[in-house]
């Protein structure tokens, strides 16, 4: 869903994941104690996938294209008011990578007691932003805030060709 509205479009990315969840948290709450969290969850991770596959292909479009550069140069609205303190340890043609050394995201998550949500609503979302943004950007991610860890370490690099996808 495109963000036409400017206000809307102004806000950070926190801002909102906190507007949502008060939406949405009370929702899979009812539907996991009628259905059961085998039933409700993969169906909000797969719709938030969704989401966020739409939105990296706007992203790149915006962008002229889904470039490793281009992925390097996104990322203010997630971090806007302090939401994300990054540590970038590259930027360049062929990777971007940094570690979250704060994460306000997980915070809010904790704060507003759905700590256990905040990896479909935000988290699950990294992967696939970037498979919408560009087939031939990968996240490599081996731990989160979200799940207890001192940082999340966000390593993105140019996928490697199949050998059938050489061919082409």
């Amino acid at each position: 869903m495109a963000d036409t509205n400017p206000e809307v479009a102004a806000l950070g990315i926190l801002a909102r994941r906190e507007i949502e969840a008060g939406v949405i948290a009370p929702l899979v709450r009812a539907f996991r104690e009628r259905f059961g969290d085998e039933a409700v969850l993969p169906i909000l991770a797969e719709v938030i996938e969704g989401l966020a596959r739409e939105h990296g292909a706007r992203l790149a479009q915006e962008a002229g294209g889904g470039t490793m550069r281009a992925l390097g140069e996104i990322w203010e609205p997630w971090t806007r008011g302090g939401a994300l303190e990054l540590e970038w340890l590259e930027k360049s043609d062929r990777a971007v990578a940094f570690n979250v050394r704060r994460c306000r995201y997980a915070e809010m998550y904790r704060r507003l007691g759905i700590p256990e949500l905040g990896r479909y609503l935000s988290c699950n979302r990294d992967a696939a932003l970037v498979e919408g943004f560009s087939p031939d950007i990968e996240l490599t991610r081996t731990q989160t805030i979200m799940e207890g860890a001192p940082f999340c370490d966000f390593r993105y690099h140019l996928r490697r060709k199949r050998p059938d996808e050489a061919k082409s």
